[in-house]
């Protein structure tokens, strides 16, 4: 049995069937944008792994950071004992995060952070003696990962809420902001779609903890882009209703949407956040659910006297140090011009399927780049292709989308956005 052979065999992939597994590539190796097969051929990692290799593979800083920790040592419990890499990337955190944000908890993975970030919010709520406060409210179209409680939270239809039905939660759905970015704002709270949440919370707000939602940039749930407007909006309900405001800013934290955060093009903080992704370099797994002083003080201040979650490996050493070797790539502001170059050119060249009769909506923001459909893509089309054009892209629903490294040139995005559009003219 050769090594795919077995792969397909034995090794499910993300959203797949072992029955059916679709094909594969094999990498034997990563530098830069590439991947690069055992053959050498190379393909343009145009989805930065899932969006989180924001400086590109093997980046030399971050790999000489984790092999100096390497050597003295890849993991220590986290429970009665510290280490400097956890404080260097807390330290690091604390800089590039608004004043405010600043009680780090560590944790393994995206949908771990959101977990822990629910959790805090109850346990606040119980901690101010609201115990009522369980349940949470969130908008149509969001994506919040793969774990049990963070399911129960994503989008209701797109989501996983019919395959386990009766088994998930059953959460306070809302219609998604329907001003897009950049649009103009109506103040009326009936246009711009902040009237249901207000009649939500009036209704519904002594059972409610916590809001999340993604700020601006709505990733896995169709890649929409909302208008800022509605999330300073947010934050007046729910403060006004006692409910915590959580955002998730796991895909779009750390420069994606071309500011550092998403809700930077708000101009306000959450009570909690959620990170991820891009907060190694997308170097090995690490995240992190950041809260105010208020929280960590209250749910400090509780009968349990301490917030009840501990992962294994929180604050992983040798995944500290490649945070903290990240973080530092993006402290200089370099990356800010990087990322407005990268949009400037996805919105011109990715005009030129704005007339294909497949295509419902072009849109660009920071360093993602969207061709929408009208119809449903097969991304096994993309994927067949991707060893003879060289550029590796990951449709899903019906958009066409990708999101680069920064470090991207403008010859090798260019060869990204024509393959964009000629998945979108063989789809029309």
């Amino acid at each position: 049995m050769t090594p795919t052979e077995f792969d397909a065999c034995h090794l499910w992939h993300p959203y797949s069937s072992l029955s059916d597994p679709g094909p594969t590539h094999m990498i034997a190796e990563a530098e830069g944008v590439w991947l690069i097969r055992p053959d050498g051929t190379r393909m343009i990692d145009a989805m930065s792994s899932w969006w989180c290799a924001s400086h590109g593979h093997r980046h030399p800083v971050i790999v000489a950071a984790m092999e100096a920790q390497l050597r003295r040592m890849p993991h220590v419990m986290f429970g009665g004992l510290t280490h400097q890499p956890a404080i260097d990337m807390g330290r690091s955190l604390t800089r590039l995060l608004p004043q405010g944000l600043d009680r780090i908890f560590f944790c393994d993975s995206g949908s771990v952070s959101v977990e822990v970030a629910l959790k805090m919010a109850v346990q606040y709520q119980m901690a101010m003696g609201r115990g009522n406060k369980t349940g949470f409210a969130t908008i149509r179209g969001g994506y919040h990962g793969d774990s049990w409680k963070a399911m129960s939270v994503c989008d209701p239809v797109n989501g996983m809420h019919g395959l386990f039905r009766g088994a998930l939660s059953i959460q306070n759905f809302l219609p998604r902001p329907p001003v897009r970015f950049g649009e103009a704002w109506p103040d009326a709270p009936d246009r711009n779609g902040l009237a249901g949440l207000e009649a939500l919370l009036a209704a519904k707000g002594n059972g409610i903890a916590a809001l999340i939602l993604e700020p601006v940039v709505q990733g896995a749930g169709g890649m929409y882009f909302y208008h800022p407007e509605w999330l300073r909006g947010a934050k007046a309900l729910c403060a006004a209703h006692d409910v915590l405001l959580i955002f998730d800013e796991i895909a779009t934290g750390f420069g994606r949407s071309g500011r550092m955060f998403a809700m930077d093009h708000a101009g306000i903080t959450p009570d909690i956040l959620c990170l991820g992704k891009a907060l190694t370099g997308g170097h090995i797994s690490l995240a992190a659910t950041v809260a105010t002083a208020h929280i960590a003080a209250e749910i400090g201040n509780d009968a349990a006297g301490v917030f009840m979650h501990g992962p294994t490996y929180m604050a992983n050493p040798l995944a500290c140090a490649a945070g903290a070797a990240s973080l530092s790539l993006l402290e200089d502001g370099a990356w800010r011009d990087r990322v407005a170059q990268i949009e400037t050119q996805m919105r011109e060249e990715l005009e030129a399927a704005r007339n294909l009769p497949g295509v419902a909506d072009i849109r660009t923001l920071g360093a993602i780049g969207v061709i929408e459909m009208k119809d449903r893509v097969d991304p096994r089309i993309a994927h067949a292709r991707a060893s003879r054009t060289g550029i590796w892209l990951r449709p899903f629903g019906r958009n066409i989308y990708c999101m680069p490294p920064f470090i991207i040139t403008p010859e090798q995005l260019s060869r990204v956005t024509a393959e964009m559009v000629s998945l979108a003219a063989g789809a029309s």
